[in-house]
């Protein structure tokens, strides 16, 4: 447990506001995905409650990149911390399989209700927390917040005014290896809204993916448009993949992964470009 009186850095400051938000708590368990946020909101949790009252608990679904799955637990045992791994069934559900603006919502809905569904009871939880922050509360493309409070899901990242930045300083104070891993949503936010998430589909962009990080690029997405695959990397990485031999292995692995055609964004790395501008129409 950590000395709640030590003197202020961001690490304790944090540590006493998620001390406060968690008060009562005797067994908590994280919606855990291996991503900074949900990394520091387990590691705060388990300094506050001990890592034997901590579970991560992590979603395992087609949506789940297997390169995710691994560093989840990485992460959790760097942190010292139990992880559950639970089957989620999204892609059962109709309203996700169309896969509009709303996504997120039924695959966050999905997760809290099979956790509600007996997995809090067979862990002996009496509270749930996911690793939203204060940056989180202010987006329009985050309908899984909506799950979040229909669920009676905690936030003590966001409760504490946390923001990214925050969070990756408290990552980084704490020595975890994901304190600058970038964003990575689930492998649907690959397929433009309104086209059908299939397992199909997600074990493709997941096979390319997982093949182009085998070839040393880093942070990327593998957009689906039926045959076409749509690149987008970082720049640097858009000038090293216009010449060969890069070029060629490029080519082969993703049509290895069931692509006919493979094209590069020149806009590079866009968080959120399927639904970002679908909730601005909305808003407008």
């Amino acid at each position: 447990m950590t000395d709640l009186a030590a003197p202020a850095t961001p690490l304790t400051e944090a540590v006493r506001s998620v001390a406060a938000d968690l008060a009562g708590v005797h067994r908590l368990g994280v919606a855990f995905s291996g991503g900074v946020d949900s990394s520091v909101l387990l590691a705060l949790a388990v300094r506050v409650l001990g890592a034997d009252q901590v579970v991560a608990v992590l979603g395992v679904s087609p949506s789940l990149a297997a390169s995710e799955r691994r560093g989840a637990h990485a992460v959790a045992g760097q942190i010292g911390a139990e992880v559950v791994e639970i089957e989620t069934a999204e892609g059962d559900r109709a309203a996700y399989r169309a896969n509009g603006p709303d996504r997120c919502f039924h695959c966050k809905d999905e997760l809290f209700a099979t956790i509600d569904a007996g997995v809090a009871r067979s862990l002996r939880l009496d509270a749930i927390a996911y690793g939203e922050n204060a940056d989180d509360v202010r987006r329009t493309d985050r309908p899984g917040a909506r799950a979040a409070t229909e669920h009676d899901v905690r936030r003590p990242l966001a409760a504490a005014g946390l923001t990214k930045a925050d969070v990756r300083t408290i990552a980084r104070e704490l020595g975890l290896d994901v304190a600058d891993k970038p964003a990575s949503p689930c492998l649907a936010s690959r397929i433009p809204h309104f086209e059908e998430v299939t397992p199909e589909k997600l074990a493709q962009i997941d096979r390319a993916e997982e093949a182009l990080r085998d070839l040393g690029l880093g942070d990327l997405r593998v957009r689906h448009h039926g045959d076409i695959a749509r690149l987008e990397l970082t720049v640097d990485d858009l000038v090293r993949i216009a010449v060969d031999p890069l070029r060629s292995d490029v080519l082969r692995a993703v049509r290895g992964a069931g692509f006919r055609y493979v094209t590069l964004d020149l806009a590079g790395m866009q968080s959120g470009a399927f639904t970002l501008p679908l909730v601005a129409v909305h808003h407008g």
